[in-house]
């Protein structure tokens, strides 16, 4: 295992998303205008609920956000924009013009890709890329595959993945089938990754990836090439939605 990943064994789903928070508070602390990179999903959203809580000043950072699904405008309640209005862009004083997006409801994905890396290039690295993991050890919407994709592009979601998030819709069907992703090269290049882990399940599959070696068919397996990284993790299932 790569010596410069530190593994932090929390207590519960509500010691994680404390350690989280007080992680990422101290890094916006010491330098206001970080870039962070931001997840969704089920495992961070204890973390932003105790983030907006703590009377931060994110007037000068940025945020970015690892993925969009196609097809979901941004007022859509489905949609991860959505999400993250809700759950914690609206209760800071973040910018609206520092908030970095992909748009799902983009006429050219293909070029709205373009248009993101070019953001993400323009503000230079990550200070913090926060991640969650997939049952199937995906990052961001980057699914195990052949290969590695370094840039944002439209992603195909595996049968797990759409299963998995069906939780967040009414039906399993409503699930897009696609989405837009931040590819893997903004992620390993960020300049701390905290990755945050919840669940037996996740929690014995990342055990496996970090044994190695490092392979597409587990995207989470690439963290163990960057160097810095530490991972909160708990057995425990969380109940934070």
């Amino acid at each position: 295992m790569n010596k410069y990943i530190k593994q932090i064994d929390c207590a519960d789903y509500q010691a994680l998303s404390e350690q989280a928070a007080q992680f990422t508070a101290g890094l916006l602390k010491a330098k206001p205008d970080a870039r962070l990179g931001l997840p969704t999903g089920g495992t961070p959203t204890g973390m932003y609920k105790r983030l907006k809580s703590m009377d931060l000043d994110f007037s000068k950072c940025h945020t970015f956000n690892l993925d969009e699904y196609i097809g979901l405008p941004a007022a859509d309640e489905r949609s991860y924009r959505f999400f993250m209005q809700s759950r914690l862009f609206n209760h800071i004083n973040l910018p609206a013009e520092n908030i970095h997006f992909l748009n799902g409801a983009a006429k050219e994905p293909e070029k709205e890709c373009e248009r993101y890396d070019g953001e993400l290039y323009r503000h230079g690295p990550l200070s913090l890329q926060i991640l969650g993991m997939g049952f199937n050890g995906h990052i961001g919407f980057n699914e195990p595959s052949d290969s590695f994709i370094p840039q944002s592009h439209i992603q195909p979601l595996s049968a797990s993945t759409i299963k998995a998030n069906s939780r967040f819709f009414k039906e399993e069907k409503e699930v897009p089938r696609h989405a837009l992703t931040m590819g893997m090269a903004p992620i390993m290049q960020a300049q701390k990754i905290l990755l945050l882990i919840c669940g037996e399940e996740k929690c014995a599959l990342l055990e496996s990836a970090l044994e190695g070696p490092v392979t597409p068919r587990l995207p989470v397996s690439l963290l163990l090439l960057h160097p810095d990284v530490t991972i909160l993790k708990c057995a425990k299932s969380q109940n934070a939605l």
